[in-house]
């Protein structure tokens, strides 16, 4: 009689738990456990989500336009076949809508805004875009959307540079050594600059991403002929710029609650092109959609007729420039939560439940930036 007793004790137990189970599921959300804040990005095609279309002459631009947005079936501006790192950043920590881009007229601005625009630049940018430092007046003349307290304990992620060195090459494709070394040291000060001034605006929280292997990248591929093989030229120079921002971070962390993480966004995208099965990908050296030996040019543009592949999520470029999004959800899970051979000296997650207005406790090493040959 005891046994049955407790079989049907245990039947009952069992039961309780079942329906309790049923009518209060456990749901973890993405955010959960991470503070309320906004998210702030800055710099290029690769975070824009939008601007680059309000300051366009061109009122369809390509990237307003069929393939772009693919994925989703939604071509809105983005350079991707879908979402972009920042949308999955935002999704992490419960922006569940992404940011919008600061330009866009009537936007909710209540967790943050995109000042990204493509071609832009550290030095400068032409009319129809925006350089870094214009970016960061930008975020100061709506800087009163957001509490000072808010600010502070916001994200901010930048990404720029790219064009600095494509144009670079372009205008001096016979530059040697020193010259080289002259011009990553007026990018990388200028860029120093900039940062200051965001930070003396009452941003504390800085993710920056270090360039990619832009030798690598299919339009650099193409126009210079290289084939299979990387234009060592530029990942020279990206290196060149990537090695000076760990000890610029580190110096600046010497100030106030000043914060920072950096994602080496190098050797994530070299180890995709040189071991792409990996990850899933079958094709690293070509764009999904262009024209050219590597797929590279025109993409989405009405007056060229550029190819498609049959299906992006094979592809680690979708056009000549940015990544598929596929692989910019890979991306943006290393920054959030990867090891610190890959983000140092935090991942962003851990970033933005550090307690505002601290000094942190760690600093960039060196040692964990080593560019590896497979």
């Amino acid at each position: 009689m005891m046994v049955g007793k407790s079989c049907d004790l245990v039947s009952v137990i069992g039961a309780i738990l079942v329906l309790t189970i049923f009518y209060n599921p456990i749901i973890v959300y993405a955010g959960e456990g991470v503070p309320e804040v906004a998210l702030f990005t800055f710099g290029d095609s690769y975070y824009d989500p939008g601007n680059k279309v309000y300051l366009s002459k061109n009122k369809n631009p390509p990237q307003t336009l069929w393939p772009y947005g693919k994925s989703r079936d939604d071509p809105n501006g983005k350079f991707s076949d879908g979402h972009i790192v920042p949308d999955f950043i935002g999704d992490f920590i419960s922006i569940s809508n992404g940011i919008p881009p600061a330009l866009k007229p009537g936007a909710n601005l209540s967790r943050g805004a995109s000042f990204a625009v493509a071609d832009a630049s550290i030095l400068g940018a032409p009319v129809e875009s925006m350089s870094l430092n214009q970016q960061v007046n930008k975020f100061r003349s709506m800087k009163s959307n957001w509490t000072d307290d808010y600010i502070e304990k916001s994200l901010f992620m930048i990404y720029i540079g790219t064009e600095d060195y494509l144009n670079f090459i372009k205008t001096n494709p016979k530059a040697d050594a020193s010259a080289q070394q002259a011009f990553v040291i007026s990018v990388t000060n200028k860029l120093k600059n900039d940062m200051g001034l965001l930070y003396s605006l009452g941003a504390s929280k800085f993710m920056v991403q270090l360039l990619a292997p832009l030798g690598c990248l299919p339009i650099v591929r193409q126009e210079h002929g290289t084939g299979n093989d990387c234009y060592e030229i530029l990942n020279d120079l990206a290196k060149q710029h990537n090695e000076k921002i760990g000890p610029m971070l580190n110096e600046f962390a010497k100030s106030p609650g000043f914060q920072f993480t950096v994602f080496d966004f190098y050797n994530a995208i070299l180890r995709r092109t040189q071991r792409h099965h990996n990850y899933r990908f079958y094709v690293a050296n070509s764009s999904c959609c262009g024209v050219g030996t590597h797929n590279a040019y025109g993409c989405g543009m009405g007056n060229v007729h550029s190819k498609l592949c049959e299906y992006q999520r094979s592809y680690l470029f979708f056009d000549g420039r940015h990544n598929t999004e596929k692989a910019q959800e890979e991306i943006a899970h290393l920054i959030y939560g990867a090891d610190t051979n890959v983000i140092q000296p935090m991942t962003v997650r851990e970033l933005i439940v550090y307690p505002a207005g601290q000094n942190m406790l760690e600093s960039w090493e060196p040692n964990n930036y080593q560019y590896h040959p497979i």
